[in-house]
């Protein structure tokens, strides 16, 4: 039965559709509590009193917590793949320090939302304030050299200044990306219930385990006396790929009060302490022959990250090897300010690095007069040159050439300003999208039911992107069994772990243990076969059976056999194995792995005030084995519209005065809605890849960001003659005298 390539529809559509799908807040419990967090509302300094007295005389409260009276928690040692290496996470409600603008400073709980909100809202708190430190560009700021990853902060291949002052041709030019939020329409939330010394968590979290592991360090607790159950998520895009304060919170009230508690966060609440993307500043410099052959390249690029942290990001990564160049230099540095730790955002650093790379080159193009597609199709690399491997893949020319057909690139014109569609100024934009091929450890149990069906287990999360659906084809095709005949479970830290739900290595890694997984299982049922002295197939070698679809039979007699209902009959009990997948060491040093895709973009623009809009968006991507292209489809045209959002609306805006955001809400927080979204398309070129994994697959979530931004601005430059550098891209920006 071959399930993998085919566009099913989820799985999981109808307990959405229908309401049936339970999200972490709605796991209320007995007896349960209510908490909401008091944020701090200066940007830096001490708190200097609570006037909390009349606050805890309030109807419905049962507790005030603050530093004065919050339990002293261990915090011992803990980082997960996640977590910033350097620097230490935010101990909260541990001391009467603030660090930035709405950090937690003190929980109420009460017997219901309403009460909890009103005490909240009449707590009186003095703070001895500091000014913060809060704009990257303010003066004071030094950027320093992180601690983590010093061997990526500065890379370098020949003598690229000396190659780029000494070409005939030359860009050297500073691009800017501000702070985003992410915004997911879930907030995030947690409900805590203790039962002795062990703590049940239904916490909204695209990382179980870690979230796990890091409770647990928290509170001084075994690993296993914490369970994490999270079976949806209603959108994340990174924002819950690290455990949070409110975690930590809901699970520290709970335990003071004696009762369950529920802490959801309010949307305002999402810009101060769930992290955003970094703040960026880059400069590109490149030189080039006049025939458009690089001969230089410069990219250094600062990101902002928080005192107590150093967030680092893929920032400048995506340059090393993009395009072929002998001589090339990167710098990355972190400016520290008076603010929350950034964290992993939909295409972290690639998204932002490849904004400022694919603008310069844009910009090269129209200096060499020269077609932007072909100059990257005559700097296209034979191998990754910062690594000196071969790619295990790379179909970015074949992207370009189906993205580019399907477009009608060859009906632009290329002069600036030159198409029109009535009196509105047309432009075309081409951008490459790139990122890595990650692969993680994984764990994978699969059990084979008396009624023959299987269920199949791991800790993973489904944020959206169909991992219910997908993960189910994978399991249904290398069992051979129909689709409704299998249920993959996830959501849940007792179960195998897995990665994190987060940069584009599920499928890659929990696809692979599900598949070791299931071989595992026919082994174990063969074995009973063979075992079994009542069996047809008892004594018989392994080597003279096989499975066809559900059924074991010896081979060539595929008439006669044994399913995986009277297999499991005969044993007395279900079939129960595990497996495991993991990268050979030995393959990854071998070869350079990553998805690539190239997207074209068509905006169409106002002269007289400066309106933008995007018409359409084209992207095709060479991503591997495709297991559902409806899934796919649709994480590309998501993608998508997050870097319409990037490139045109997206900026969280701090006051310097005290690094409150002046923006925290979804009125002056501008996304795309429906009126904004052009018409997409996504395709995928006919790519095989069997070094990166066994089932073959490429990362796909994060791609369709990363070279969506770029594409508009380049559209918009087209359009316009008036090249904007920094995003998201204004009405002001546009407007000519």
């Amino acid at each position: 039965m071959n399930w993998i390539g085919k566009p099913l529809t989820r799985v999981d559509g109808r307990a959405k559709v229908t309401g049936a799908a339970r999200y972490a807040a709605d796991f209320n419990q007995p007896g349960q509590l209510y908490a909401v967090i008091v944020s701090a509302t200066v940007g830096l300094g001490r708190i200097k009193e609570i006037e909390s007295g009349e606050v805890e005389r309030m109807p419905g409260v049962v507790a005030l917590i603050t530093h004065r009276n919050a339990e002293k928690l261990p915090y011992l040692p803990h980082k997960g793949v996640i977590d910033p290496a350097a620097g230490e996470r935010l101990h909260v409600l541990q001391d009467e320090e603030v660090h930035f603008y709405g950090q937690p400073v003190a929980i109420v709980v009460a017997d219901s939302l309403d009460h909890a909100e009103r005490a909240a809202a009449a707590l009186r708190i003095t703070y001895a304030a500091r000014q913060p430190l809060v704009d990257l560009s303010d003066e004071e700021v030094q950027p320093i050299v992180p601690d983590a990853g010093r061997t990526l902060a500065d890379r370098a291949r020949g003598d690229a200044d000396a190659a780029v002052a000494g070409a005939p041709v030359r860009i050297d030019e500073v691009y800017e990306i501000a702070r985003e939020n992410h915004n997911p329409m879930e907030p995030h939330a947690t409900i805590a219930a203790w039962d002795g010394d062990r703590l049940t968590l239904w916490s909204k979290s695209q990382y179980l385990v870690n979230e796990q592991a890091e409770i647990a360090a928290v509170f001084g607790l075994p690993t296993e006396n914490v369970e994490v159950v999270c079976p949806f998520i209603g959108g994340a895009f990174g924002s819950s790929l690290r455990t949070w304060p409110h975690v930590t919170l809901a699970a520290l009230a709970a335990r003071q009060v004696g009762r369950p508690v529920k802490l959801a966060l309010t949307r305002k609440q999402m810009f101060f302490t769930t992290g955003h993307r970094p703040r960026t500043h880059q400069r590109i410099a490149l030189g080039a022959t006049e025939d458009g052959k690089l001969q230089g390249i410069i990219h250094e690029g600062t990101g902002e990250t928080s005192r107590y942290e150093q967030f680092i990001e893929a920032l400048t990564a995506v340059t090393d090897y993009l395009y072929s160049c002998p001589n090339v230099r990167t710098r990355y540095r972190l400016a520290q300010l008076d603010t929350g730790t950034p964290n992993h955002m939909r295409g972290p650093g690639e998204a932002s690095g490849i904004f400022a790379l694919e603008s310069a080159l844009d910009e090269l193009s129209y200096k060499l007069g020269m077609n932007p597609v072909e100059l990257r199709r005559r700097n296209e690399p034979r191998l990754d040159e910062a690594e000196g491997k071969p790619f295990s893949s790379r179909s970015l020319i074949q992207c370009y050439d189906m993205a580019g057909e399907r477009f009608g690139w060859s009906r632009r014109t290329p002069e600036p300003r030159s198409m029109r569609d009535g009196r509105l100024l047309i432009g075309m934009g081409a951008a490459t999208a790139t990122y890595p091929a990650f692969h993680a450890p994984a764990r994978a149990r699969v059990r084979l039911l008396p009624d023959g069906s299987a269920e199949v287990e791991a800790a993973a999360s489904d944020m959206g992107p169909g991992t219910y659906t997908s993960m189910t084809q994978v399991a249904a095709e290398f069992l051979g069994l129909p689709l409704d005949r299998v249920r993959f479970r996830l959501g849940k830290s007792v179960y195998p772990q897995t990665p994190s739900h987060g940069g584009s290595w599920t499928m890659a890694s929990v696809g692979s243990a599900i598949r070791v997984a299931c071989a595992e299982a026919q082994a174990q049922a063969a074995r009973l076969a063979v075992s079994d002295n009542g069996s047809p197939f008892f004594e018989a070698s392994a080597d003279d059976l096989e499975w066809v679809e559900d059924r074991l039979v010896r081979r060539g007699e595929a008439a006669q056999g044994l399913s995986y209902r009277e297999l499991v009959a005969r044993s007395g009990a279900p079939v129960e194995a595990e497996g495991s997948a993991q990268r050979d060491p030995e393959v990854a040093e071998k070869y350079s792995m990553h998805s690539f895709g190239a997207v074209f973009a068509e905006v169409a623009i106002d002269p007289d005030v400066g309106t933008i809009r995007v018409r359409r968006l084209v992207g095709a991507y060479g991503i591997g084995r495709v297991v559902n292209p409806l899934l796919a489809r649709s994480q590309c045209t998501g993608g998508m519209i997050g870097g319409i959002g990037m490139a045109l609306m997206e900026r969280t805006v701090l006051d310097r005065r005290d690094g409150r955001p002046v923006n925290a809400h979804m009125a002056d927080y501008l996304m795309p809605v429906n009126l904004d979204i052009p018409r997409l398309e996504a395709y995928f070129v006919d790519e095989v890849d069997p070094v990166v994994n066994p089932l073959g697959v490429k990362g796909l979530g994060e791609i369709a960001l990363v070279g969506t931004a770029p594409a508009i601005a380049n559209a918009v430059f087209h359009a316009t003659g008036k090249r904007v550098r920094a995003l998201p891209i204004h009405i002001e920006d546009v407007l000519t005298a």
